[in-house]
């Protein structure tokens, strides 16, 4: 997977969450609590549309899911649950849906009403027309009043809508913006309402932030005062986050950890003091929440620490001095515990969106008879994992393999995330194979984003999980995590994941490992690097190529970090390259590549070593025979470009297949596309052919071997083509890999390994586990 998937979906949940989001899914990003239920909001979900999910109360204790809210019209990207508010039987759900996602409809906010029977039931949907980006993004309520806020109106100058219900119709009654707003001042990212008052957030207004006060008076609202703080500092955020309570506010400043409070006194509004954490926590200030007895306060934290939540009492003399951290049972690193507070008299919730590997999950508190707090419960959306298929192949017939379409592909054995290993939320990620030199037995290298999972394949229809090397200790979870092998050994790199570092394994040992699965340690790590979201290995030369490179060391701009690893177990630093004008950084940000000895049809650089790289935006194809002095030979580029992902040379090295992981999903191409590149001269290869065919699922790695591409496509699988004809592929099999509608979404097949000579397709699908294939009557 792709950096294009984390920025755009860390832009993505920052717009739907504001400050408080950096991972997804986005399950907890918005929460809201009842005197008998608890609603929690995922607005983007890995592979359909947002939806919230309602729990409730037994009379055994226990709380269960009783009802899945939805948009009628929900898609994946729909931003539905991004917001939410409750006042009594009637709740408001935000739906802020965002461009790039070109099937989603307009921005909108959705009124549900608890029925009789106790069903939640939609009755109104609040929309603009035209429509205003953001709108939906945060949403207020009380009584028969609605605040829907659309900060990114007007330049991010901001606006927030309110509404009103009368004789059974929901009618705009007033567009709110402070009559000094600017481009960028973001009004409307927190919005709260009480007793005929609004209180909206402007986290960019001034040098701190500010927040706004308007009030109903009779038919129409005013703006009543500006509350600030400027000596919180430039960026603190004031009016991240805010709650009202009649002459009370108080709006959040996660910039400067603190929370500012304000009382209305005679005709203006005053500074009342201020929260800080007694633990500095980054993030402190993103969500606040009002319990029975003082101030719940959210401080995500971000990817080093778990996030956290403070209780501020209110003291006898009228101080906040009493602050205590409501004590979560499992707190983990990059969780985002804290991004969500709601409350009602003496039960609270606490969301982790980035817990459990992402997946989120929700924690209930509850007060006791002595006034203290405790986690009663933990609140997840809950998925039934599928079963390892192992015992005898599963031919392909009637367009079936066990649960799984396929097409002239067997389904040969298959193992869950879970048989590897895998808690919730782990997924499996990319992939690559080692045979043997002694056995000829072959070997699955497959990464988890917590660590590198080797799988026995010596009896494919039984394979054996061998065991785990863990991630460098202290990394974080990495989403994307690759390797490549080189000499008996593997060499794994994870990005985004701290000092992580280059692991280097000797693979040797896999021959006799004794009563697996067993936990392994690496034999060496390389330092040169930190985090590093791809490495391709010239095998001919003995040069690795770390690309991506994050958080330190030696980044290279984001282009290639080359390593001497012809000692695996002694790598040292070879040079740097970066391709100035590419990538998003236009640094020369490299994404994937692959580097080879050419053999190519271009006299000119027979015998070279030059490397192809997908740089987000661009082709970039450089002679990197001499590591001091690489040399750039062409930057190309295509029409539609929405990141350059990874692509992989024919064996007569004419041809280069590349894929581009944004196009499908933003609506920029109607199918899959595949960018075919004639290299007859590397100094100007020429785009011949843009071949799209009629699935739409998004494209990720593919890998030749022989006349065969073999292509992961997320949701749609493995797909195999006969590159015979080179600009004309033709489908020869496909293995899906998701069972469902084949949607532009990320999720599903991650990649594959063709390589091994028994004719064994490996096959790496993130949420389901590792498939080992084989295509009828395959030629090899």
């Amino acid at each position: 997977m792709s950096r294009f998937r984390s920025a755009l979906l860390f832009v993505l949940a920052t717009v739907l969450a504001g400050p408080a989001a950096a991972q997804l899914p986005t399950y907890g990003l918005a929460a809201a609590v009842g005197d008998d239920a608890v609603f929690v909001g995922q607005p983007l979900s890995f592979d359909g549309p947002g939806a919230v999910f309602v729990f409730e109360r037994g009379a055994d204790g226990a709380w269960a899911e009783t009802h899945l809210l939805t948009a009628p019209d929900g898609v994946f990207g729909d931003g539905f649950g991004g917001a939410l508010a409750l006042d009594g039987a009637r709740l408001l759900v935000g739906a802020a849906s965002q461009s790039p996602f070109p099937n989603a409809p307009p921005p909108s906010a959705f009124v549900f009403e608890r029925d009789a029977d106790g069903r939640w039931q939609r009755t109104a949907r609040l929309v603009l027309d035209p429509p205003v980006p953001t709108f939906g993004l945060r949403v207020a309520l009380e009584g028969d009043v609605a605040l829907v806020s659309a900060f990114a109106e007007d330049q991010m100058a901001g606006a927030a809508y309110v509404f009103r219900h009368a004789n059974g119709t929901w009618t705009q009654e007033a567009r709110l913006q402070p009559a000094a707003a600017e481009a960028g001042h973001r009004f409307g990212m927190a919005v709260a309402l009480d007793g005929g008052r609004a209180l909206i957030g402007a986290p960019g207004d001034g040098p701190s932030g500010a927040a706004y006060v308007f009030r109903h008076d009779g038919g129409a609202w005013t703006q009543e005062a500006r509350l600030a703080h400027d000596d919180l500092g430039e960026d603190a955020g004031l009016g991240s986050a805010v709650y009202l309570h009649g002459d009370d506010a108080l709006a959040g400043a996660p910039g400067a950890e603190t929370v500012a409070l304000f009382h209305a006194e005679g005709d203006g509004w005053m500074p009342h003091g201020a929260l800080q954490p007694f633990v500095a926590t980054p993030g402190f200030g993103s969500a606040l929440a009002v319990t029975t007895d003082g101030i719940l306060v959210g401080a995500p934290a971000g990817t080093s620490q778990p996030g956290a939540a403070y209780l501020f009492r209110h003291d006898a003399d009228g101080s906040w001095t009493s602050a205590a951290r409501l004590p979560a049972t499992e707190p983990q690193t990059a969780d985002l515990f804290g991004s969500a507070t709601a409350a009602r008299g003496d039960r609270a919730v606490v969301s982790a969106p980035g817990g459990d590997y992402s997946l989120g999950r929700v924690s209930v508190f509850e007060r006791d008879a002595a006034g203290a707090w405790h986690e009663t419960a933990v609140l997840f959306s809950t998925t039934d994992p599928m079963a390892s298929v192992t015992g005898e192949p599963r031919p392909c017939q009637g367009g079936e393999a066990a649960a799984f379409g396929c097409d002239r592909v067997d389904l040969i054995s298959f193992l869950s995330v879970e048989d590897l290993g895998g808690r919730r939320g782990v997924i499996v990620n990319d992939l690559w194979g080692w045979t043997d030199p002694q056995t000829e037995g072959e070997y699955a290298v497959v990464g988890r984003n917590d660590g590198t999972v080797f799988i026995d394949l010596s009896d494919p229809a039984n394979p054996i999980y061998l065991g785990f090397l863990p991630r460098t200790e202290g990394s974080p979870a990495a989403t994307w995590r690759d390797v490549k092998v080189y000499r008996d050994h593997a060499f794994i790199v994870a990005d985004g994941s701290g000092a992580h570092g280059m692991q280097v394994f000797d693979l040797t040992r896999l021959r006799d490992v004794q009563n697996p699965p067993v936990t392994f340690t690496p034999d060496v790590r390389y330092e040169g690097i930190a985090s590093a979201h791809n490495i391709a290995i010239n095998e001919e030369t003995g040069i690795a190529y770390a690309v991506g490179s994050s958080s330190g060391g030696e980044t290279c701009g984001g282009g290639l970090h080359m390593i001497d690893v012809r000692e695996p177990q002694n790598p040292t630093f070879a040079g740097c390259f970066a391709h100035a004008g590419t990538g998003n950084n236009g640094q020369g940000s490299t994404h994937d590549a692959q580097c080879v000895t050419y053999h190519g049809p271009d006299a000119d650089f027979q015998g070279r070593e030059v490397c192809f790289g997908s740089n987000e935006t661009a082709l970039s194809i450089a002679d990197v025979t001499d590591k001091d002095a690489p040399v750039v030979l062409a930057k190309a580029t295509y029409p539609k470009i929405a990141y350059a992902h990874q692509g992989w040379l024919t064996e007569d090295h004419r041809y280069f297949y590349m894929n581009d992981e944004g196009d499908e999903m933003t609506g920029l191409v109607d199918g899959t596309r595949t960018l075919i590149w004639d290299l007859a001269d590397l100094e100007d290869p020429v785009l011949v052919k843009e071949h799209v065919s009629e699935n739409r699922a998004v494209d990720h790695n593919l890998y030749i071997r022989g006349n065969l591409m073999y292509q992961s496509n997320y949701v749609s699988g493995l797909r195999i083509y006969d590159v015979s004809d080179p600009e004309n592929p033709q489908l020869v099999g496909f293995f899906d890999t998701v069972p469902g509608e084949d949607t532009p979404v990320f999720s599903g097949s991650w990649s594959n390994y063709p390589y091994f000579q028994s004719g064994l397709v490996v096959v790496t699908s993130m949420r389901e586990g590792v498939f080992v294939l084989k295509r009828k009557d395959v030629d090899i």
